[in-house]
């Protein structure tokens, strides 16, 4: 579901209710500006990317070094996952 910023200022509880069961997009001057989920999705999406790192980790630790080149892309994708 799409709303624009003003609707939802003007029925939040009503967007609330609604991202209970569905992402709400929001837009401002005709672009998406953010997302609104339920706290339940929030934490399975955190839950996701914590195990998506710890098994980096554990794949870096079996190689036994992971060196500054390959250390240097995770941090830059870490960046862009976040900036995203």
């Amino acid at each position: 579901m799409n709303v624009t910023a003003t609707q939802l200022k003007n029925r939040l509880g009503q967007y609330l209710e609604k991202a209970l069961i569905e992402p709400v997009i929001v837009e401002k001057t005709g672009r998406k500006i953010a997302a609104m989920i339920s706290y339940s999705l929030y934490e399975k999406l955190i839950e996701m990317e914590d195990t998506f790192w710890a098994n980096k980790a554990l794949e870096a630790e079996k190689s036994g070094y992971i060196g500054s080149e390959s250390l240097s892309r995770l941090i830059s994708l870490n960046e862009r996952m976040s900036a995203e």
